[in-house]
């Protein structure tokens, strides 16, 4: 059972970005999985692990697309994952001093989008100030997690989110 940190009776949130985390940009540690992307004709497809939906389906968390792919991510990248229709970020238009803080711009929507639940993000994005930010502004526990672009999300981030998960439970 998740603590009232989550909100009453609720999971935590799961962010989830596309590029990066489940599309890896290259180096040695992704694969290529041919066959899942012709029908949706972007070669980058082919680099999602179907095998992650179904890890990212057995966590106690919601997931939700915080990604610039927006509703593509659930029309595209969700069937190839296996995943269900997931909530979507929708993001503001930028703000004329967007960034000027060291703030990612998606750190002050994701926070809005949260509301007063419990969330990690999974971004390849994340850097300190961003930590920093959110912990100073949001009152429910946070697990801001960088994945490595080159190799996408493998079991040391799910094995950080399950340590971080635990700590949330009552």
């Amino acid at each position: 059972m998740v603590s009232e940190a989550a909100g009453p009776g609720r999971r935590p949130l799961l962010f989830l970005d596309v590029d990066g985390p489940l599309i890896p940009f290259g180096g040695s540690g992704y694969g290529t999985y041919p066959g899942r992307w012709e029908t949706y004709g972007n070669p980058l497809l082919g680099r999602l692990d179907p095998r992650l939906g179904a890890r990212l389906l057995t966590l106690p968390c919601d997931p939700v697309w915080a990604t610039t792919w927006v509703e593509e991510a659930n029309e595209t990248v969700a069937p190839i994952l296996g995943l269900p229709r997931l909530p979507v970020v929708e993001w503001p238009e930028p703000a004329a001093d967007e960034g000027r803080d060291g703030l990612h711009w998606k750190t002050r929507p994701l926070l809005a989008w949260a509301g007063d639940r419990a969330f990690a993000w999974f971004d390849d994005e994340i850097a300190p100030a961003d930590r920093t930010w959110v912990a100073a502004h949001h009152p429910q526990p946070t697990f801001l997690h960088r994945v490595d672009p080159r190799t996408g999300l493998r079991d040391p981030d799910f094995e950080a989110l399950a340590h971080w998960l635990t700590t949330l439970v009552a």
